[in-house]
């Protein structure tokens, strides 16, 4: 049977997801910089909802000089 990705992702899932600290992460998250929910006392964050969030600064054009 194939393994699927799960949908949700822990602090740890993502830190390794991102190429980041763990550290950082939790920084980020309460800055409020990259979307995520708390569950209790842990953080779950939606694998789309932080690909879509990876994908907002990806241009769409290439910016002309003024």
């Amino acid at each position: 049977m194939p393994t699927q990705l799960d949908d949700v992702l822990t602090i740890d899932e993502l830190a390794t997801y991102l190429k980041v600290s763990k550290s950082t992460l939790y920084k980020l998250v309460q800055e409020g910089k990259i979307p995520g929910q708390k569950v209790g006392k842990h953080w779950r964050f939606h694998r789309d909802v932080i690909e879509r969030w990876l994908g907002k600064d990806t241009p769409t054009e290439p910016k002309r000089p003024k």
